[in-house]
């Protein structure tokens, strides 16, 4: 239990995380606990913002934003960029999408999708009025890539996220009923920002879909960026 455990902070975030063994069922055992990584990345944010508590907004959310890039270590970000690219010059066709994806370079499209998100992200922190809904985006976006792997194929039979195929699925449906606790017990808007998640990891999941046949690490990547970002925003704007 605790390696899988460690293994999914290990993945998710660049905090110093020991990881003495990795097999297949600790990674596979890793993904129950993501929403709890989500969780408490949203636990270090609600601290960073409370230490830049008193500076001039805008400064304050470039600097929690920044904050929030390093503790991932980009990672969902790169998936986000090479998804963009993919999705552009794949031009509607399965495998050419899938051979972008590859590429660890990244294009105009990748650069643009980039900029919005994490320009969605700063203005919303930059008028969030609560500082505690930090903890909810976090979590959600790290949530619904549980909720993916339960009800969708992954589609690279040697990428990052195959063995976590055969994760216990109670273990996992576990994890996200309390995610559902948490966000009914935050009131209204905890309860928005559960729903808003639910459509745009539905929405992109319909995408993937037509498009793949199913998702991949880079999808997922995106996946994460886009729920954060939404629930982000309708946190600040409910």
């Amino acid at each position: 239990m605790m390696r899988g455990l460690a293994l999914a902070f290990g993945f998710l975030t660049r905090l110093p995380v020991r990881i003495a063994h990795v097999d297949r069922s600790a990674q596979a055992a890793s993904l129950k606990w993501y929403p709890l990584v989500g969780a408490v990345l949203g636990v270090l944010l609600v601290g960073a913002a409370a230490l830049l508590h008193g500076m001039p907004a805008l400064p304050a959310a470039a600097l929690l934003l920044v904050a929030w890039v390093a503790l991932t270590g980009a990672l969902h970000l790169d998936g986000l960029a090479d998804s963009a690219d993919a999705w552009i010059g794949g031009m509607g066709d399965r495998e050419r999408t899938l051979s972008i994806m590859k590429d660890p370079r990244s294009g105009p499209a990748g650069v643009v999708a980039l900029v919005l998100v994490l320009l969605l992200k700063f203005a919303a922190l930059a008028t969030l009025p609560n500082v505690w809904w930090l903890l909810l985006p976090p979590l959600l976006g790290r949530a619904a890539i549980v909720a993916w792997f339960l009800t969708t194929p992954y589609v690279r039979a040697a990428g990052l996220g195959d063995s976590l195929r055969g994760a216990p699925a109670r273990g996992c449906y576990r994890a996200l009923a309390c995610v559902v606790v948490v966000c009914v017990a935050a009131g209204g808007r905890g309860i928005v920002a559960l729903l808003v998640a639910a459509a745009t990891a539905w929405a992109w999941r319909r995408a993937v879909m037509q498009r793949l046949g199913g998702f991949t690490g880079d999808t997922a990547g995106a996946l994460v960026e886009l729920v954060e970002a939404t629930t982000l925003m309708v946190l600040t704007a409910t």
